[in-house]
């Protein structure tokens, strides 16, 4: 096999889809910014136990593993960030009181999420850590929906769940813990014919109720449609008055809700959403409540975030014009150098062109040029 062939789902990023990669993770950084987030720079590894505290099996099977030549202790190549920023918050910070912190970088995964995905995803983030109340909850919304505006995507679409709402129907079911994970499993899937088997120990209200969860999606309605067909324990009934809370505060996009949405069941505690774009094939964003991720490090706080792919978000964003640059003749001369060093502190490009080059082409688009007249170093338009 020839040296220059990368491995399966992992590719090079060219010119021009780094610039616009470049563009969107800038925008994304100076929204979070905007909001009171304060950037971190985790280590793109570490030690494993550290990096799979509390994530499950799923995030294990995506991590690359390695011996630390060191140590001699297995080593980690991040598949997530959320853990380390986790990490920084309980031990490194330990602050007492609200902590936002935003991150962005690659990540690493052993397999694709899908099969045209690719394996080194760019990780953006924004968590906020100390406040346990619906406001940290729909700040995450906001930012989450302002960044994705920001990077002029097509019309966007909420879509919302709650682990509460299962959690608290299994609690009252009765069922062992392989018959739960069967449970979700069907629920996944969506599978009436297997939860109609599965729930028929379980008492008759949660029996109902599970059954009932695969049809509880649409809009907003639904939540009133699930006050009826959930029974009224303290876990549901919260989650519900969140979401339609939450619901209620998003202005200039489509809600949609999904009860028997599971995924990150075994993370979220409690709220937990993904932002779709009109074309998009899957979701751009997915975030919630996480209040157990500081747990395994000694130190248990109100967690909430997102993260999304920059990647994946630069093939959904509007592509935008290339930065008109001027072009420059290359010379030694003191002045002509002095003239170029000016218009790049001005934040101008400048590209030289190079003897014997003058015909070819680049990335840049120039539309003038650095010309002498008079004796003196000119922009002109071309």
């Amino acid at each position: 096999m020839s040296a220059w062939v990368l491995p399966d789902h992992i590719a090079d990023v060219l010119p021009s889809e780094a610039r616009h990669i470049e563009e969107i993770r800038r925008d994304l950084l100076d929204m979070a910014r905007c909001y009171g987030y304060e950037l971190v720079m985790p280590p793109m590894l570490e030690h494993l136990e550290s990096l799979l505290s509390g994530t499950g099996e799923a995030l294990d099977l995506q991590t690359f593993k390695l011996v630390d030549q060191i140590s001699g202790r297995m080593m980690g190549l991040r598949a997530d960030s959320t853990p380390q920023v986790a990490r920084i918050d309980a031990h490194l910070l330990n602050r007492s009181g609200v902590t936002r912190l935003c991150y962005c970088g690659p990540v690493l995964h052993t397999r694709p999420a899908a099969p045209h995905a690719t394996r080194e995803p760019l990780q953006f983030g924004a968590e906020i850590y100390g406040h346990a109340g619906l406001e940290a909850d729909l700040e995450v919304l906001t930012l989450t929906l302002d960044a994705l505006k920001a990077c002029k995507v097509g019309a966007l679409t909420v879509d919302m769940a709650d682990a509460r709402i299962v959690g608290s129907l299994l609690d009252e079911s009765g069922l062992g813990s392989s018959q739960k994970n069967e449970v979700l499993s069907a629920l996944t899937s969506k599978d009436s014919s297997a939860l109609t088997e599965l729930t028929q120990s379980c008492p008759q209200t949660v029996g109902a109720a599970l059954r009932s969860l695969v049809n509880l999606y649409g809009n907003a309605d639904v939540l009133q449609q699930a006050r009826k067909e959930l029974p009224a324990l303290p876990g549901i009934s919260q989650a519900l008055d969140h979401l339609q809370w939450l619901a209620g505060h998003l202005e200039g996009v489509k809600v949609s809700i999904d009860l028997a949405d599971l995924r990150g069941y075994a993370y979220y505690t409690g709220m937990r959403f993904s932002i779709y774009a009109a074309g998009a094939s899957d979701a751009l964003a997915r975030g919630g409540r996480y209040d157990e991720v500081g747990s395994v490090f000694g130190r248990k706080r109100p967690a909430v975030g997102f993260s999304l792919d920059v990647k994946v978000l630069a093939q959904a964003a509007e592509v935008r014009p290339l930065r008109a640059a001027i072009r420059a003749p290359w010379g030694e001369a003191a002045a002509l150098r002095a003239a170029i060093a000016d218009l790049r502190r001005q934040g101008e490009t400048v590209v030289c062109v190079l003897p014997g080059h003058e015909s070819e082409v680049d990335e840049f688009h120039c539309d003038r040029e650095l010309v002498q007249a008079a004796g003196q170093w000119v922009v002109t338009a071309i």
